[in-house]
């Protein structure tokens, strides 16, 4: 049975691109867990039978953009898709995904898009960056837009840099923990290779293997499977986020 994730919010900049493309790559590699030389054809050759899609219902394409880059690259399992019309996902359903991550504005002007989304969706992920400019824009998404449809919906702090020290990402974690919304457990970390993934055409699954590239996509696993993404989801999410402890990033 296909699964629709929405990735909201009406604020720009918190990193819905970057999660939706890098979820569904660990999302593949969890599902399908391909042999490293079958990997090396799936990715050459694209998956015929990838479990695996993002679509994009951003007028500004960015994941699309993104994805075509790492096709040119040759490496992406996954399938993409700009979809004009939100009510399409529907159609989607049908095919052989199991799991369709949305892509979706970041901007007030474009809800009517995002409602059209979120009427085709089974559950939404907020990110949201440890930022109070952040506090405003994700209330009123998550407020007016996500909990008047009564869909499930978990907030994960995104873009969380170590090296800032832990008093944004506590009192973000407090702020969210106030209004009572389900949150993350799994704290994405800033890193320089994420934003530099897009231009390079590469996916977390493909960064190098080095020791700040196996941190970097430890989180993205980690969300993936306490989403339950191919994996268990976790049971328990704690009022306080985690990831504080962890060494500092590198850039």
């Amino acid at each position: 049975m296909t699964q629709v994730h929405v990735l909201a919010n009406q604020k720009g900049g918190v990193g819905k691109t970057t999660l939706a493309v890098n979820l569904a790559a660990v999302t593949y590699d969890v599902l399908v867990h391909p042999e490293p030389i079958l990997q090396a054809t799936a990715e050459a050759v694209g998956d015929p039978a990838s479990p695996v899609m993002v679509a994009s219902t951003d007028p500004q394409a960015s994941s699309v953009w993104w994805s075509r880059r790492v096709e040119r690259q040759g490496g992406l399992p996954f399938d993409f898709a700009q979809v004009e019309d939100p009510r399409d996902l529907r159609r989607l359903r049908s095919l052989h995904y199991e799991h369709i991550f949305v892509d979706t504005p970041g901007s007030l002007e474009d809800e009517r898009i995002l409602q059209a989304a979120l009427d085709e969706c089974d559950d939404v992920l907020v990110p949201m960056v440890p930022e109070p400019l952040c506090y405003d824009p994700t209330s009123r998404t998550i407020d007016a837009v996500i909990i008047p449809r009564g869909i499930p919906f978990r907030v994960v702090v995104n873009s969380w840099d170590p090296r800032d020290g832990t008093t944004d990402l506590q009192q973000t974690a407090q702020f969210i923990t106030r209004k009572g919304w389900p949150m993350c457990n799994t704290v994405v970390r800033r890193y320089k290779l994420h934003s530099r993934a897009s231009a390079e055409g590469i996916v977390v699954t493909q960064y190098p293997k080095n020791r700040t590239a196996m941190e970097a996509r430890e989180d993205f696993f980690r969300l993936a499977l306490e989403l339950g993404y191919g994996g268990s989801a976790g049971v328990a999410i704690p009022a306080q986020a985690s990831g504080v402890d962890r060494a500092p990033v590198e850039a």
